[in-house]
């Protein structure tokens, strides 16, 4: 299995560090986020409506959770958590997991947080986790997190069409990966 070391485990970055998210990161501001419609427009969670408590619920069930690990991003600067990356679940027999990423804070966007958190948590996945393939999704017309997916070493991979619902029209979904390249050359390569 995993080991988590939740409270231990820190990924350090130039400007931020990844740190897991834990219950008493969930606060007010946390909750504006999480209900505000722009930061949210490409969350599948946008449907729900959040409160604090049910919230801090689901980040407890997450510490708890070998498979699916949530890290707040912080700026060290100042020492502000501006928002999540989630890498999960993770898939222990094909070696691979899911990776996600919202940054709350909007006076942190287009600022490249969302990137140099994803290369974080690639480095973590291949090197720590040994994981083989990072998969990532993004809804077309969000060209901001595609481009943070492709400039962390993503390459689109597929593309779904209409494949969600966005401001009452379909669009469709960017699928993503990214390959550990220590593990090619044990890899038959099937294009």
């Amino acid at each position: 299995m995993i080991d988590v070391n939740a409270k231990q485990l820190l990924l350090e970055g130039e400007r931020i560090y990844l740190r897991r998210l834990m219950p008493e990161d969930v606060g007010d501001d946390y909750c504006t986020w999480m209900n505000d419609s722009d930061v949210m427009q490409y969350l599948e969670s946008r449907f729900c409506t959040h409160t604090v408590s049910s919230l801090r619920e689901y980040v407890e069930a997450r510490c708890h959770d070998e498979l699916e690990q949530m890290f707040a991003i912080v700026v060290r600067e100042g020492d502000v958590h501006i928002g999540n990356i989630k890498i999960g679940p993770i898939n222990v027999t094909h070696k691979y997991a899911d990776v996600g990423v919202m940054i709350g804070d909007k006076d942190s966007w287009g600022k490249g947080y969302a990137t140099e958190s994803i290369r974080l948590i690639v480095d973590y996945a291949f090197n720590a986790l040994n994981l083989n393939k990072i998969a990532a999704g993004c809804y077309a017309v969000n060209s901001g997190s595609q481009k943070a997916f492709e400039k962390a070493g993503f390459v689109a991979e597929g593309l779904r069409k209409r494949h969600y619902q966005c401001n009452g029209e379909y669009v469709d979904a960017i699928m993503m990966g990214c390959l550990n390249p220590a593990l090619e050359s044990q890899c038959g390569e099937s294009s």
